[in-house]
């Protein structure tokens, strides 16, 4: 899953004509973007919006999800080149908060 982050980001700073910080506060500012998908999508799923009634599915929701996710991993490879490490060193300490281990 890494590798294919990499290859993202690779893509992206080829795509990009941004300074690098101006980038990297752009990548991070993308989740939230991405989170309100996941509201809409929630919103839409649950029929919440009576003018727009269900307009999607509990599918749309994982697929925004995903969005989510991988938007995450970009940008916290944006951040560092370890971003595999940080990442897993991270879901161990929460895991071990947790007790979930």
């Amino acid at each position: 899953m890494w590798d294919a982050v990499e290859g993202l980001v690779r893509w992206l700073d080829q795509e990009n004509a941004l300074p690098p910080e101006q980038m990297r506060l752009l990548r991070i500012l993308k989740l939230s973007e991405e989170a309100g998908e996941v509201a809409q999508a929630v919103i839409g799923a649950i029929g919440q919006n009576p003018r727009k009634g269900r307009s999607h599915t509990w599918d749309d929701v994982q697929s925004e999800l995903c969005d989510v996710i991988v938007t995450a991993m970009v940008a916290l490879r944006t951040l560092t080149p370890d971003a595999r490490r940080v990442f897993e060193g991270h879901v161990e300490r929460v895991v071990g908060r947790a007790g979930a281990s």
